[in-house]
């Protein structure tokens, strides 16, 4: 009998083979590595929780108790969230110098790293609102418009209508919001810091707070006028009605001096 001839390999059977082992490869990828990287950030994040469990014990522990629980001299952590802490440290506001009627922003003393790991411990101890992504809180093509509105109808009661503070009762005061962040000023509408309401997005969208954002920044900002003429700092009509009575009153009481004077000198002459 003839022996069979070896069958030939077609020419393309070798690519074949290489794809079906790339394939094998990336299939293999696909189910582990996700897996792997889950894995990677939960152990950065566990870290991240212990770096700022120590930050926390030395810087914070003192007057919010050790767990957070909170104490006489300061109030529970517990679920306050990441943006809390991001606003209060990134602000200079915590840690505090002294208790008083309300903590004044001041230098901040701790590295963004520092903070997002105090935030992340905090975090750690319940749900609370989440820091936000630059996306939330860019106020890049918002609707300055409709942002001055809504500052209008429920921020300008104690941040006046251009945002430049004003006091409060009891020594408190509602700051002003030139040169804040947008970060923290949207951080603020989050989670109602000190006297301040919260504004969580089930009240206010996140496309809301972004106007409000837009507004204050065009407000505030360089190119900004006053169709009014000068505005006293954009304080508000009580204060320039204020101005306006004691110099403008005053001025006319010295001025009616000055008659009554001369037409007395004028009378003996």
């Amino acid at each position: 009998m003839k022996k069979l001839s070896a069958r030939r390999r077609h020419p393309l059977a070798a690519v074949v083979v290489l794809l079906l082992a790339l394939a094998a490869t990336g299939g293999l990828y696909a189910a582990f590595a996700p897996a792997d990287k889950a894995q990677a950030d939960e152990t950065a994040q566990s870290l991240a929780i212990e770096e700022g469990k120590k930050l926390y014990t030395v810087g914070c522990a003192s007057c919010h108790g050790t767990g957070g629980q909170g104490t006489s001299d300061g109030p529970s952590l517990v679920g306050v969230g990441s943006a809390a802490v991001d606003f209060q440290v990134g602000t200079g506001r915590m840690p505090a110098q002294q208790p008083g009627a309300q903590v004044p922003k001041k230098k901040v003393i701790y590295s963004q790293a520092e903070i997002d790991q105090l935030a992340a411990y905090i975090a750690s101890l319940g749900a609370g609102p989440i820091t936000p992504t630059e996306k939330q809180y860019n106020p890049a093509g918002a609707d300055i418009a409709k942002g001055g509105d809504l500052f209008r109808t429920n921020c300008a009661q104690c941040h006046n209508f251009t945002g430049e503070g004003g006091a409060l009762t009891n020594g408190k005061y509602a700051p002003s919001l030139e040169g804040v962040s947008p970060k923290h000023i949207y951080e603020a509408m989050q989670t109602g810091p000190q006297n301040m309401p919260s504004f969580p997005d089930t009240t206010m969208p996140e496309q809301e707070k972004r106007d409000i954002i837009a507004y204050i920044k065009n407000v505030n900002g360089e190119e900004s006028e006053s169709p009014g003429g000068l505005n006293l700092g954009g304080l508000g009509p009580v204060s320039e009605g204020l101005f306006g009575w004691i110099f403008g009153l005053g001025a006319l009481i010295a001025v009616a001096i000055w008659v009554a004077a001369h037409t007395a000198k004028a009378k003996k002459s």
